[in-house]
């Protein structure tokens, strides 16, 4: 089976490239493109095939759909993408699969496995016509949250959240000046809210800033245990399947 991956990320595409090569070794990886003009010329030429394309919604020239509209794409698409139920609905108006950012391996699977087991290409017209909304602008991030403490409302800056983590069902934002306040929004919300040039989720339940991290401790089998300022009340490890991006991460 041959992979194309269309992905303007570096670090994404390398994540998912190294998702692919440990974990799908019947899997070859045909090409790796960044922009809307490069997947043009490529899927044009009558010498190249691929049967999945791993497609990211935004790349470095425009939006992915722009490739559907220029060129005839018969490969299985599966969209990787960070995006709302907007993009996801026309994702699947078109018939194609799609993973949420940080891409997880159990994901990855799933729609592998959709992809073998579907026939035919994807519904383009299906997909093109559910698209009549505005494209979406260039993501803003998330300046600052409203928690509640007892009767009063405070805002929390970005700037001053130093980690996020789930613990017994409820949700906690911890400040650097180790304030700590119950936040209704989930995790999954939060990651995307927030800028990942200064937070990165290291695991399903916890996501912290860069500027938290006072050390990083290895631990057998690959792990790493994060010392963090301040201090957590809870052993704050990186997920095995997110360490290597996380040490990229911390080395941009």
């Amino acid at each position: 089976m041959k992979a194309l991956i269309i992905e303007d990320e570096v670090m994404a595409q390398k994540s998912l490239i190294r998702l692919l090569t440990n974990n799908f070794p019947e899997m070859e990886i045909v090409g790796k493109l960044s922009s809307v003009k490069d997947s043009v010329m490529w899927l044009d030429n009558p010498s190249n095939h691929t049967d999945i394309i791993f497609m990211d919604v935004e790349l470095a020239d425009g939006c992915c759909f722009e490739i559907f509209r220029k060129t005839t794409v018969n490969a299985k698409v599966i969209m990787t993408t960070a995006y709302d139920s907007y993009a996801l609905k026309a994702f699947e108006a078109g018939s194609v699969d799609y993973l949420l950012k940080p891409v997880e391996l159990a994901d990855l699977k799933r729609a592998v496995a959709r992809c073998k087991m579907s026939g035919g290409g994807i519904d383009v017209q299906a997909l093109l016509s559910s698209l009549t909304a505005p494209q979406p602008a260039r993501k803003e991030y998330k300046e600052r949250y409203l928690v509640r403490f007892n009767d009063r409302i405070i805002p929390i800056s970005t700037s001053e959240i130093a980690y996020v983590y789930s613990e017994e069902k409820s949700n906690y934002l911890v400040t650097f000046d180790s304030h700590k306040y119950i936040i209704d929004s989930s995790l999954d919300v939060i990651i995307e809210e927030l800028d990942p040039a200064v937070f990165f989720r290291i695991s399903r339940g916890c996501i912290i800033a860069i500027n938290a991290i006072s050390s990083i401790i290895k631990q057998m089998g690959g792990r790493l245990k994060i010392i963090s300022k301040p201090e957590s009340s809870f052993e704050m490890m990186v997920s095995r399947s997110r360490v290597d991006d996380f040490l990229e991460w911390m080395e941009k």
